[in-house]
């Protein structure tokens, strides 16, 4: 099911629950009923409630969105390091270029066509692509220099191997969700809590009402889901494509 669909459903569900307990409420209290009777107390502590977990929020979507941020620039950290290998793997002979260059293309083509998705889908790397890219550590640090030109090459191929390695490593970490369980427990407590409050100040059944009510349900049900996108950086919702590996290894990927 698209997150499209998903974010729909939840949002109309919001507004539909909440519009159903207003009406339902309202016929239970009966016409009679006075709105200004709300104690000032009441109205003070649904104001700060809210006010709170509206801080709570914004600090859960700023999280995530570092973490996308950081998934991306892991990503391309990793891409752009290995460029440089094969870029400054030209000063080499022709059969150690083309080796370090093969084992660079194979370890790219498999994390495009076959380790993204199952980072995707397992939130983990896969064994054959840390083998691939110790094959490039491996067809890099081999090589003995024949010359001064060669020497002043080989360590900064081995730092851009490195680098590598270590994005490599972030992108792991990051292909996991950021968001502990405890921490959706609080969100999701705190949105019914928040919502539920709304009842207290005995909103009528006017259109105005009725529609901040329902407005009010649907920004908090669209919050969580934009949360929930997020939180996978490469799982769901507009997730960190392999765009930097396709851009600088189009060879690689035919």
């Amino acid at each position: 099911m698209s997150e499209w669909v998903v974010l729909t459903i939840a949002m109309a569900a919001a507004c539909a629950v909440v519009l159903t307990i207003t009406v339902i409420n309202h016929r239970r209290v009966g016409e009679h009923d006075d709105p200004s009777e709300t104690p000032d107390v009441i109205e003070y502590m649904t104001m700060m409630i809210g006010v709170v977990y509206a801080i709570v929020l914004g600090l859960a979507i700023a999280g995530v969105w570092e973490a996308r941020g950081a998934a991306e620039d892991s990503v391309r950290h990793e891409a752009q390091a290995l460029h440089e290998v094969s870029a400054r793997a030209e000063v080499y002979p022709a059969e150690a270029r083309e080796r370090i260059r093969d084992s660079v293309d194979a370890y790219v083509a498999h994390v495009v066509d076959t380790e993204w998705p199952h980072m995707v889908e397992k939130g983990e790397l896969t064994a054959k692509g840390t083998r691939l890219l110790e094959q490039v550590r491996r067809n890099v640090t081999d090589y003995v220099p024949a010359n001064d030109h060669e020497g002043q090459a080989y360590q900064p191929l081995v730092d851009q191997v490195a680098a590598a390695d270590d994005a490599r490593g972030a992108r792991g970490q990051n292909a996991e969700a950021t968001m502990p369980g405890v921490v959706w427990f609080g969100l999701v407590t705190g949105a019914a809590v928040t919502v539920g409050l709304i009842f207290t100040l005995q909103i009528r059944r006017t259109f105005n009402e009725l529609l901040l009510a329902g407005l009010f349900s649907a920004l908090i049900a669209f919050l969580l889901f934009l949360i929930w996108a997020f939180d996978a950086p490469f799982g769901r919702g507009p997730t960190a494509a392999p765009g930097p590996f396709t851009a600088l290894f189009p060879h690689a990927l035919g």
